[in-house]
């Protein structure tokens, strides 16, 4: 999503999230805090560590926890031949749950972060309405 596109966006927060699964923490979950900013994660990479086993790894991810919400495998690691898999503009809304769903990992997961802060369209008003009028008259 471009960002610049929305004129009603104030501020940007941007973090950087991570995570490793791995047979002895098989779940990791991404939660925020319930408030009235819009809130954006981007998975970016996942990648084995160097130690993972020579089997299949599969993880499975599941947004928005609810009764219609279902897990999804997203990737397939293996280190003899996809070692890593990079995503560009995987969206996901919070919460977010990564399961390892198959292998023993160690499987490393990393995310952004995205706070939108809108602007109310009272307080543009108020801004605009309170500025004093330009003085033209030193222009020529």
């Amino acid at each position: 999503m471009d960002l610049s596109l929305l004129s009603s966006v104030s501020d940007t927060v941007c973090v950087l999230w991570g995570c490793e699964l791995s047979d002895t923490q098989r779940k990791a979950a991404f939660e925020i805090a319930e408030d009235l900013l819009e809130h954006q994660f981007f998975i970016r990479t996942m990648c084995l560590s160097a130690e993972a086993s020579k089997e299949m790894h599969v993880v499975e991810v599941q947004d928005r926890i609810g009764e219609y919400s279902k897990p999804v495998p997203i990737a397939t690691l293996h280190p003899m031949c996809q070692p890593m898999v990079s995503f560009s503009g995987f969206e996901l809304m919070p919460p977010v749950i990564f399961n390892l769903r198959s292998g023993q990992g160690p499987v490393f997961i990393s995310g952004q972060h995205v706070t939108l802060v809108f602007e109310e369209e009272e307080e543009k008003k108020e801004v605009f309405s309170s500025l004093p009028p330009l003085d033209h008259s030193g222009l020529q």
